[in-house]
Formats: structure tokens, C-alpha cells, sequence
């Protein structure tokens, strides 16, 4: 089971603070838009995600369909294989998607000690 590209998802309080600080660790600016509070930066493999007012806590992010920098799979397992695998594993997830859609969809799930992982896909189902 293929999970797609990985980041980390922080939580921040002052956008432009937290920009500001992960500048000086050799962070670089790689997505989105500081107007919707929100922005994907990268040092060298590192991805992480910043986010003010848009969840609580932190999160582990995978990225079905995606490698990273944004760069789509030719084939991947789609989210919707991988929700079924979880719940035959005998998982709780705590946001679902529609087993029978096909674009864009997200899972959300928590590991034993309440770490948030969020499985958001962001292309098409692939074609079977």
C-alpha cells in the first residue's frame, strides 16, 4: 500500500512568524497562498505544511497520487483502497470518504497515542 508523498502539517498561531522561523532552519516557500493562511514550504526532501486557524494539533500528512514536489504517480493505490485496507485492519477512522467516488478525497485517522494522519489525495482515482 502505497501512501504518497509525506509532510508534516503544523498548526501555527502567526503565519508569518512561523514562515519567518523555518526561513532561518533553510526552509523555501514551494505552495500555497499566505492570503488563505496557508503555506507548503521544503528544505531538500523536508516538506512541511503551514496552517493558521484551519485544524488543531499537528498532523502526519500523506498525499495519495503525489511523490514529492507535487509531482503525480502514474499508478498509486487510491485512497479509496487504502480506507478499505485500514478498516479491514480493524482501524477507526474518524473522516471517511465515499468508497465509490472517484476524484480528489480525504481520510482521516489517529494513531494510539491521538497523533493525527491525515491521508489527502489531491488527483483523480487512477484508471483500472
Amino acid at each position: 500500500m502505497e501512501l504518497g508523498a509525506f509532510s508534516v502539517s503544523l498548526s501555527v498561531t502567526d503565519l508569518k512568524a512561523s514562515m519567518a522561523f523555518y526561513a532561518r532552519l533553510g526552509f523555501e516557500p514551494v505552495a500555497g497562498n499566505e492570503a488563505d493562511n496557508w503555506i507548503i514550504l521544503r528544505n531538500g526532501t523536508c516538506t512541511l505544511g503551514l496552517f493558521q486557524g484551519m485544524f488543531t494539533g499537528n498532523m502526519l500528512t500523506f498525499n495519495p497520487g503525489w511523490q514529492s514536489e507535487e509531482r503525480e504517480h502514474a499508478a498509486f493505490t487510491d485512497i479509496r483502497d487504502i480506507q478499505a485496507h485500514l478498516q479491514e485492519a480493524g482501524i477507526t477512522l474518524d473522516e471517511t470518504t465515499d468508497p465509490a467516488g472517484t476524484g480528489p478525497a480525504h481520510i482521516l485517522l489517529k494513531d494510539p497515542d491521538g497523533n493525527a494522519i491525515f491521508l489527502d489525495q489531491h488527483v483523480p482515482a487512477p484508471t483500472r
